[in-house]
């Protein structure tokens, strides 16, 4: 199914993590209508803001976690991106209710 965007929606899931919260924030404006979407859109506004938000604040503190957290977000921005491009809504807790809720 084609977006709003023109991109397929499996496209556009993906694309909703590419730069982590940034792309989420641009997708959702971009594609209001589109429950697919908005659901990868939402999903990663939550999972890599608090991701930054966390690293930013444990980086004042502590490097390795920093460190640690990076990988995680790494980990996680190439899984949600398949998973995205594959057709699925695979949720991560808490971060997946929320969305599924508001997509």
């Amino acid at each position: 199914m084609e977006t709003k965007t023109g991109l397929h929606q499996n496209l556009a899931g993906l694309l909703c993590y590419l730069l982590g919260w940034v792309t989420g924030i641009i997708f959702l404006v971009l594609e209001p209508d589109n429950r697919y979407v908005r659901f990868h859109a939402i999903q990663s506004i939550i999972v890599f803001g608090a991701l930054s938000v966390v690293s930013w604040i444990f980086s004042l503190f502590l490097w390795a976690f920093s460190a640690f957290l990076g990988v995680l977000g790494f980990i996680l921005w190439i899984i949600l991106m398949v998973k995205a491009y594959r057709g699925e809504r695979f949720r991560i807790p808490v971060a997946g209710d929320i969305a599924n809720k508001n997509s």
